[in-house]
């Protein structure tokens, strides 16, 4: 007996050991990627919310495997225990819902036309899911698919059993459709109509298809009325189901697909990015393109574990927003505008919330891949010429959903980060405009921005819900505009007008809780004031949550606080306090509140944006270890590789950017300043490829999971105590030493040159 127990702790000792062993030299980071993650997600607990996006990075057209039932947000759900079909997708989450989206599916024996009937098992234990790469065997037809994708284009493999039975279906979707079958062509053109919002009335999504042979047999549906030898049909719902010959495994059926927002011409032209490539050297052209992006951020000393999260985490900062321009015969750009309905020239993307992203996916891009960021300027300023103001979210164009007016901040990191766009007056423009005006929907320009322009706060007692966060928002947006302004050599009267509108946090500022609270139009506090209530006075959070969101000025929180030890202590609060909530304002625990709840981190909620950058605010009161502690405790406990690895929504690629950035060792907490927070490094090594062909190589010595605080940092040889690194200099390359410790260094970055800047210093 003693002798098994002896055993039993020593395997233990071994496979501990094995899962935090240490990787020293990773292969192409494509490997440690998993599109999985976070796809083990309901309506009421999200765990992600994502889907396994088949996608190049940035890509026009997203493909899926579709397990949920045709218009349900969660299309794919790992849980799930069949495949209904093959998707493509423009979905940013399941709360937008989709648009410009089809489907396939392969089947044997009997076709139908029924999504129910027509699903088949899969196993997980038979499925391979990459970003360029994505095949499962669908054991109701033995059947194995494959699809691997370009930016609007993709490649199927169908492997059917021997049999003159074989089918593949074309399902256009409902609320508008067409499909023509074109025999002598081997070839299907149709569109889908089917959007959730933001398109204008014209709005298609042209698809083209080419097999790789005859079809033995053509019927199209209509409504559910399935009709043998039609080809052509136009209806609210329609499709078509083509038969083919399979003469074995050997024998696979190739199909290649695109779509386009113009029309079926520039379909076809988008197909061309198929042109001379099998399907094998298409996959590996995928592998190429995403080794390159993945590849430009290289990690060494981590766990197999902490890897994957990594790579997969990066896979996601990379998805959104998504191009949404083609290129014409000539070679040139051009676009649908879901703005005006026009095809016009130049850049346009879609597909994201700056309320989620402003704070640190496109950061995260200005810093790494620049170039693709300049297009994106590109993009905004002709979304606001050809809508009249910067979306605050699209998908594709203007969505009435959130707050804040942060495109304010998305425009102005990029030109102090140095990504110089040549329409920034445009764009200097459109910001002004938002900042000044309520516009045609509550989620573009500013809701409530009289009262703001006067008061400095929108008010409680105004019938303008989340006002305490939009007032917050505003404030910060305010200060964004500031620092272009100045960067752009504006006017002093504009200057000193945006600066003075960057301080009116203050007056929602309550010293009674010393928290942010809702302030009634004539001045005094709305009561009764709970700091637990979710929602009401903000946006999918409470005081707690939403108290931290003085991007702009740490130091004037401080000293409203009562200084740099009070506000400590608030902080500590956060992390002290249990999870207890108020859902009165929702009538229910809506599943931000619920990922609070059982995530044991008191009423600190990662699972969503506005508190995510709150644990590196303790740099701003020089207690920096306190930083590092808690960055690190979050990536080790709310991330991992597995399908339920988020502990919330992924929000196209926030969430995602957020644990790539702490992983480094910094995060840019003030978009608009040219600051990144120290916390701590996860790697022993990680080499920065940066597009100007310099590097950053970071190591982080004696780094382990105990070993966690900085005992001291140098920056190209000089020891630096600061608790903040200049972006300017980091893309200068350079190297970067941690030397980790396990205990706290208590003298370091205490002082208050140390301190990151604030605005009231």
């Amino acid at each position: 007996m003693k002798l098994n127990f002896v055993l039993s702790i020593f395997l233990l000792l071994f496979i501990q050991s094995s899962f935090s062993q240490k990787i020293v030299k990773t292969g192409a980071p494509l490997e440690y990627v998993s599109t999985l993650v976070g796809t083990q997600s309901t309506y009421f607990l999200s765990s992600g919310n994502t889907y396994p996006a088949i996608a190049m990075p940035w890509g026009m057209n997203f493909w899926s495997p579709q397990t949920g039932k045709m218009g349900d947000g969660w299309m794919y759900t790992y849980t799930a225990e069949k495949i209904r079909g093959f998707k493509q997708t423009h979905q940013p989450s399941p709360w937008m819902n989709d648009y410009g989206q089809f489907s396939l599916m392969a089947m044997v024996g009997k076709p139908t036309f029924d999504e129910n009937k027509r699903a088949s098992y899969f196993s997980h234990k038979a499925e391979v899911a990459k970003p360029h790469y994505y095949s499962v065997y669908l054991a109701d037809y033995d059947t194995q698919v494959e699809i691997t994708p370009t930016a609007r284009a993709a490649y199927f493999r169908f492997t059917f059993p021997k049999t003159d039975s074989a089918f593949i279906l074309v399902d256009a979707f409902d609320k508008g459709s067409f499909v023509e079958v074109i025999p002598d062509q081997r070839k299907i053109i149709g569109y889908s109509t089917k959007n959730s919002g933001g398109v204008p009335d014209n709005f298609k999504n042209y698809f083209v298809l080419e097999f790789d042979r005859s079809f033995t047999n053509i019927s199209t549906f209509a409504d559910s009325v399935l009709q043998n030898g039609r080809i052509k049909v136009k209806a609210e719902h329609v499709g078509a189901i083509i038969g083919l010959q399979a003469k074995g495994r050997a024998d696979q059926v190739l199909v290649k697909v695109a779509s386009s927002f113009i029309s079926h011409d520039q379909a076809s032209l988008n197909l061309k990015e198929l042109d001379g490539l099998s399907f094998d050297q298409a996959v590996e052209k995928g592998a190429s393109v995403w080794n390159k992006e993945l590849g430009k951020l290289e990690i060494e000393g981590g766990t197999i574990d902490q890897i994957r999260t990594f790579y997969s985490c990066l896979y996601r900062s990379l998805l959104f927003p998504r191009m949404f321009y083609e290129y014409d015969a000539t070679g040139k750009v051009m676009h649908y505008s879901p703005y005006n309905g026009e095809v016009l020239p130049g850049y346009l993307f879609t597909d994201t919330g700056f309320w989620d992203t402003f704070r640190a996916l496109f950061p995260f891009l200005n810093l790494m891949y620049p170039e693709m960021s300049l297009k994106m300027q590109e993009g905004l300023a002709n979304a606001y010429r050809e809508g009249g103001w910067l979306p605050e979210w699209a998908s594709p164009g203007y969505r009435d959903i959130m707050v804040g007016n942060n495109s304010a901040s998305v425009v102005a990191d990029a030109w102090i980060k140095g990504v110089r766009s040549k329409d920034i007056e445009v764009l200097f423009e459109a910001v002004k405009k938002g900042s000044m005006h309520a516009g045609p929907i509550t989620a573009v320009g500013r809701a409530g921005a009289d009262y703001y322009n006067t008061l400095g706060y929108v008010p409680y007692d105004v019938k303008i819900h989340e006002n305490v966060a939009r007032s917050l928002e505003y404030a910060y947006d305010d200060f964004s505009i500031y620092q272009l302004a100045k960067s752009l050599n504006k006017g002093k009267e504009e200057i000193d007008f945006y600066k003075k509108r960057s301080f009116n946090y203050k007056h929602l500022f309550d010293p009674e809780s010393g928290l942010m609270r809702g302030k009634n139009q004539d001045g005094n506090f709305q009561r009764p004031f709970n700091p637990f209530k979710w929602g009401d006075a903000f946006t999918e959070g409470n005081s707690w949550h939403y108290s931290w969101s003085v991007f702009q000025d740490f130091e004037g929180l401080a000293r409203l606080s009562g200084g740099h030890k009070a506000l400590e202590a608030k902080l500590d609060s956060v992390f002290i306090l249990p999870p207890i909530f108020d859902d009165s304002y929702y009538g229910f625990p809506i599943h931000e509140i619920r990922e609070m709840q059982i995530a044991n981190m008191g009423q600190y909620a990662h699972g969503n944006q506005p508190i995510q950058h709150m644990p590196y605010v303790y740099n701003y009161v020089g207690a920096p270890w306190k930083s590092q502690y808690w960055v690190r405790e979050t990536m080790n406990r709310m991330y991992t590789s597995n399908p339920d690895g988020y502990c919330g929504d992924e929000d196209n690629g926030q969430t995602s950017a957020w644990y790539v950035f702490s992983a480094l060792g910094f995060y840019p907490v003030t978009p608009a300043t040219d600051e990144y927070i120290v916390g701590s490094p996860l790697f022993d090594k990680v080499t920065l490829h940066f597009d100007n062909g310099k590097k950053l190589h970071i190591h982080s010595e004696n780094n382990s999971l105990t070993n966690r605080y900085i005992k001291s940092m140098t920056v190209n040889g000089k020891i630096s105590t600061k608790n903040y690194l200049y972006h300017s200099s980091l893309t200068r390359g350079g190297k970067i030493v941690f030397s980790m410790d396990s205990v706290p260094n208590k003298k370091r970055g205490v002082d208050l040159e140390d301190l990151p800047f604030s605005l009231s210093r």
